[in-house]
């Protein structure tokens, strides 16, 4: 290992910093000596305290080194905004390694920076795939992937996906995930009492986030669902963190509080998942949030035509819905109560992701040989 190693963690929206705290943590844990030096680049594309500020407390991260403040705007606007503002601060730093986390814009850029500047990469949550390529997150996941010199794979799915996309086995590692990592440590601190009470909601109740782009970016698209919504309000009460990302187009397709819904902010971490962990129902346009119901067994109906989380699906909680069917899936899924996970959680799903990203970057920056994906996943399932 090279003396004083270097590890950036590139962050941009709320899920990276979630997947991130157990990377970061667990190199802080290993014994290594030279130990690794770590820092955070916080690209500001989550540019408000709700959306990202607060989930460094509620997660113990460390200040960032940089904020790049690049807020919203196009996809093309705030890419290249990241674009020039990473390349200054990967280019002052020279680190050994830049780790990226999961599917933004944000992702994207670094690696299209580090790839110019001859800086190492590596992906966590890679080879997720929807196939279908007008989610801008899939063009991102594609390139990125393709990028990176290590992949770390949450589920197996992923590894084939890779495979069959002509990525070098070597590159690609099965660790579990990182942010099931951040919700196990949370667990102890999920009390859904003291949310529902500021929110005056009844015991019993449903939370949605819907902010994806086919959701909410065409008007129409955006009434649609906006009408399935309030049909299941009529139902259960529903609760909605609203994303600042398509706020005015669902609130003028008439998602405003009353008549069973109540609009919120976003909520920090610990706020967000208590509220989910005590809910009757989860709708949602999230991935990660498809994550997260299937280790908490709350039924979730998911309202996109596909998923690049399958997985939450055979071992999960989720469901895959249009908005005309959503009412009915709903109801179904109300009228058979609370759910847990059927069989086991997802492999390597326990808790001990962030570990196993920490030893395989500790032995890559040692210069070691690696294991294909299939020995390494064989092997870290004893560890």
């Amino acid at each position: 290992m090279r003396d004083n190693p270097l590890v950036l963690h590139v962050l941009g929206a709320r899920p990276n910093f979630v997947k991130a705290a157990p990377v970061v943590r667990g190199l802080a844990a290993l014994d290594l000596k030279p130990k690794v030096q770590q820092g955070i680049i916080h690209t500001g594309q989550h540019y408000d305290a709700l959306m990202s500020d607060v989930f460094f407390a509620d997660l113990g991260l460390p200040e960032p080194i940089a904020n790049l403040g690049v807020g919203s705007g196009t996809h093309a606007r705030q890419t290249a905004a990241l674009l020039t503002g990473l390349e200054d601060v990967v280019g002052e730093h020279r680190p050994d390694l830049v780790v990226v986390y999961g599917d933004v814009n944000s992702t994207l850029a670094a690696i299209l920076v580090c790839a110019k500047l001859g800086v190492r990469t590596a992906h966590v949550e890679a080879g997720l795939r929807s196939f279908d390529r007008t989610m801008p997150e899939e063009v991102n996941r594609i390139v990125v992937d393709a990028l990176a010199d290590i992949l770390f794979c949450t589920s197996p799915e992923a590894l084939s996906y890779l495979a069959n996309e002509g990525v070098d086995p070597r590159k690609a590692h099965l660790v579990g995930n990182p942010m099931i990592d951040s919700l196990f440590a949370a667990l102890p601190s999920l009390d859904p009492q003291p949310v529902r009470g500021r929110l005056g909601l009844p015991e019993r109740y449903a939370v949605a986030t819907l902010h994806r782009p086919g959701n909410v970016d065409d008007a129409d698209a955006a009434r649609e669902l906006v009408d399935a919504v309030r049909e299941v309000s009529r139902t259960v009460p529903i609760v909605v963190p609203l994303h600042p990302r398509g706020r005015t187009r669902l609130a003028e397709a008439g998602l405003v509080t009353g008549d069973g819904l109540t609009i919120i902010d976003p909520l920090g971490y610990l706020e967000f998942l208590s509220l989910v962990r005590g809910a009757a129902l989860v709708v949602t346009d999230s991935g990660g949030v498809q994550e997260e119901t299937t280790m908490l067994g709350v039924p979730c109906v998911t309202v996109r035509p596909n998923t690049e989380r399958p997985i939450t699906i055979t071992h999960g909680t989720n469901r895959l819905v249009t908005p005309a069917t959503l009412p009915a899936a709903a109801a179904k899924a109300l009228a058979d109560g609370s759910a847990t996970p059927t069989g086991e959680l997802p492999p390597l799903w326990d808790g001990q992701a962030g570990p196993r990203i920490a030893r395989v970057i500790a032995a890559w920056l040692r210069g070691d040989n690696l294991a294909p994906a299939a020995a390494q996943a064989v092997r870290m399932t004893g560890d």
